[in-house]
């Protein structure tokens, strides 16, 4: 490919980005949105099946915000103490983990926050 030196060369522009003080203003109530949309804990519990390395390969699997790190947090917190909070989410999104964490062989549950 040749380059014409008779063409102006162009330079990228950057979109700018806004500022804190350029955020629009929501306006949502947060206790309104607590009430309309309950938050709700998906807990994972303990079992003599699974191996750690299957529990914390299908945490992050199931759920996706979870880093490795945390995953096997949650794992040891559960294995050491019988249960372990994994997220906590609108109550549709806790089932939809809930029953991926399940259907990997895994018992959990859902629960008010």
């Amino acid at each position: 490919m040749s380059v014409n030196s008779t063409t102006p060369a162009t330079t990228p522009t950057a979109t700018p980005k806004a500022t804190p003080e350029a955020t629009p203003e929501t306006g949502i109530d947060e206790e309104a949105l607590t009430r309309l949309v309950p938050p709700y804990n998906v807990i994972l519990h303990n079992d003599d099946h699974n191996d750690m390395n299957h529990v914390v390969a299908s945490l992050l699997k199931c759920v996706p915000s979870l880093t490795t790190e945390r995953a096997a947090e949650i794992m040891l917190e559960a294995h050491l103490r019988g249960k372990a909070a994994v997220i906590t989410c609108p109550k549709e999104t806790a089932e939809l983990y809930r029953d991926r964490l399940e259907s990997c062989g895994l018992t959990a549950t859902i629960e008010p926050a």
